[in-house]
């Protein structure tokens, strides 16, 4: 049994002091592959050299919407050489991008601009999304939906990471081709949109992420997140699904090497 963490910001400063020994208890999990997504072009770098140095990591590479307000052509030109320079071997994904209205960090016209620009870089690039959404759905909806129009997405065009909106929303997701992204608040107490959305969602169309060190799931809510805890999301989605474990992280870790195009061995 191996699960894949689609979305675990390894390279954030709350595992400067133990990142080994967090991937040693991924491991011990058999938590065996990682990617991290990046927010920034500084976060960018340093998820790539983490990732040159431990074969069960991959990242991507992007601008998170609360960022946008410091997004300009010099680190666009800067991103996109890296991606040129580390597609496909370390760089697996464009994000994570898109909008987030909840905080409103940068004004709304910057996070679409930059979002429209990302969806033209991973056309270009042949990579897919990891897209972020929040509070923003309707505005989301409509770039993609634009972006579609002018033929600008894949045939897998990438996972709406950590979803949480409604199973309409995710229906009207899928038909664009995209995966959902489940994390850990599908195992708390209040949570009553999202077993819905597992329940429609095909299963070759599922990713399983920790979000870490964020959005830590039960037992451990409150605690920083970790790979490790992943196990802990597959086993809600296999009693949602009413699969096993075993199958579960067969069908999830299927799923992402599909859409981030790697060799599932």
């Amino acid at each position: 049994m191996a699960w894949f963490d689609t979305h675990a910001h390894l390279q954030d400063e709350a595992y400067d002091a133990d990142r080994q020994s967090v991937l040693e208890r991924a491991a011990f999990q058999n938590v065996t592959r990682v990617l991290m997504p990046a927010c920034t072009l500084s976060d960018t770098r340093k998820a790539l050299e983490i990732a040159s140095r431990d074969s069960r990591l991959c990242c991507a590479a992007g601008y998170h919407p609360h960022e946008a307000a410091y997004f300009n052509d010099q680190v666009f030109h800067e991103l996109k050489q890296l991606i040129q320079l580390h597609r496909r071997s370390l760089i697996v994904a464009i994000g994570e991008t898109g909008l987030d209205y909840h905080y409103d960090y940068s004004p709304r016209p910057a996070q679409q601009a930059v979002f429209r620009a990302q969806i033209e870089l991973a056309h270009e690039c042949g990579l897919p999304l990891i897209i972020h959404e929040r509070e923003a759905t309707a505005d989301c909806l409509r770039i993609l939906r634009e972006a579609a129009a002018d033929g600008l997405l894949l045939p897998r065009p990438g996972v709406f990471h950590c979803y949480s909106g409604s199973a309409e929303t995710a229906a009207t997701l899928l038909n664009l081709g995209f995966y959902l992204g489940v994390d850990g608040p599908v195992t708390f107490s209040n949570a009553r949109k999202l077993p819905e959305v597992i329940r429609i969602c095909p299963q070759d169309r599922l990713l399983l992420e920790t979000d870490c060190p964020y959005l830590t799931p039960v037992p451990y809510r409150g605690q920083r997140n970790e790979p490790a805890y992943l196990p802990l999301i597959g086993a809600k989605v296999a009693a949602i699904w009413q699969i096993s474990p075993e199958e579960t992280a067969r069908l999830t870790t299927a799923n992402a090497c599909r859409l981030f195009q790697l060799p599932e061995n």
